[in-house]
């Protein structure tokens, strides 16, 4: 029998499943690779999502893009993530056909054919194998050019994402802030064989839920863009490897170590500063476990799909925070949904001074309650 689960104690092994309580990784490419795949639109975000995990600073987490052995693409949902190249391969194959299909009227607009793409590919090819072996943005826009291919108006960012979802582009190496473009097999090559459709469904479903669980087979489908048949067949197959657990009456599924301290969960008493976009929230197509309904719009604002980031205490969000920066600090204000105690105000700027160190800075930190929160707070509501 599932065992009996309450949505806060989702959340708090969510976060131990994550890498987030305690890291298991000794590395910013085993955090990543433990992951799967993590968030990677915000380009600082991701890069603090992984030092967080592996508790590594900012360079260290640089060097293993510079390395190639961590890229960015475009591997679920039309998104970035960051994922080491071998899964970024295991991923694509997956929903790659749908989601270009679902473009395809977009792509007409744009003036977009077939022969656009393979002409795109051809330039980007033949400069990246010879020439240059990384492009910025920019640079790869002038090659498009140079080959007849239009950029303006979005036409460029859709060329570049049909070649990622073909397995040509992925983001690599930094050149200074900016990441470049690379040709993802010179850059990173193939690792033998890739396994067959139905091997990579369970493959991809077993490691989410180990790295994501408590999740539900919805979470899985919402997460990677397959369809809920998909989903179903992925997680079909892993389940004996995976603990069941039940939070009102609905089955989620977890690593079978989730599983065990779901008796004794940890984290009541953690308070933790999260980047945008972290796959802690942003990972699950329900996220009532950490995020509170009312909370929601205070996190994606007029839900125009761009995630604040996050302050989390006992694994639900109690506010968010911005920061300044200057030459040899970082400036921190967060602003709390309610009052904290002395405790989670001690935890919270412990979390903030971690980020600090990840950015070899020294953090300053101020906070205040919104006033719809407190008013919340005076009357009990």
């Amino acid at each position: 029998m599932a065992r009996q689960l309450r949505p806060v104690d989702v959340a708090r092994l969510r976060l131990h499943a994550q890498n987030i309580l305690e890291s298991a990784v000794a590395t910013p490419v085993d955090a990543v690779h433990s992951m799967l795949a993590m968030q990677g639109q915000d380009l600082p975000g991701t890069l603090w999502a992984i030092g967080l995990r592996a508790q590594a600073t900012e360079q260290e987490v640089r060097r293993a893009f510079d390395s190639g052995e961590l890229v960015r693409s475009w591997p679920m949902r039309g998104t970035l993530h960051a994922l080491t190249p071998q899964d970024l391969r295991l991923i694509l194959p997956l929903s790659r056909d749908r989601l270009v299909s679902s473009l395809a009227a977009r792509h007409r607009e744009l003036g977009i054919e077939a022969n656009d793409v393979t002409a795109a590919r051809r330039a980007a090819e033949a400069e990246l194998s010879t020439a240059s072996p990384a492009l910025t943005r920019k640079e790869l826009f002038a090659v498009f050019e140079r080959a007849g291919q239009l950029t303006a108006g979005q036409r460029g960012a859709h060329l570049i994402f049909l070649l990622a979802h073909a397995g040509v582009l992925c983001l690599g190496p930094f050149r200074g802030k900016e990441q470049t473009f690379v040709l993802l097999d010179v850059w990173a090559p193939a690792l033998g064989q890739l396994p067959g459709r139905d091997e990579a469904l369970a493959a991809v479903a077993l490691r989410y839920f180990l790295s994501h669980g408590p999740a539900t087979v919805e979470d899985f489908a919402w997460w990677t863009k397959l369809t809920l048949t998909d989903a179903r067949a992925g997680a079909a197959a892993a389940r004996s490897q995976l603990a069941e657990l039940s939070v009102g009456g609905r089955e989620y599924l977890a690593s079978p170590q989730i599983g065990e301290l779901a008796t004794r969960i940890p984290g009541a008493r953690s308070t933790l500063a999260l980047p945008g976009f972290d796959e802690y929230i942003l990972g699950y197509t329900d996220r009532s476990a950490a995020l509170a309904a009312e909370h929601s719009e205070l996190i994606v604002p007029g839900n125009n799909g761009m995630f604040k980031s996050t302050l989390v205490a006992g694994g639900r969000v109690i506010g968010t925070w911005s920061r300044t920066e200057r030459a040899q600090t970082i400036d921190v204000h967060g602003e709390l949904f309610r009052e904290i105690t002395d405790t989670e105000a001690h935890g919270l700027v412990r979390s903030l001074e971690s980020y600090g160190r990840f950015r070899g800075k020294a953090v300053t930190v101020t906070t205040s309650v919104k006033p719809m929160a407190r008013a919340d707070a005076a009357t009990g509501g």
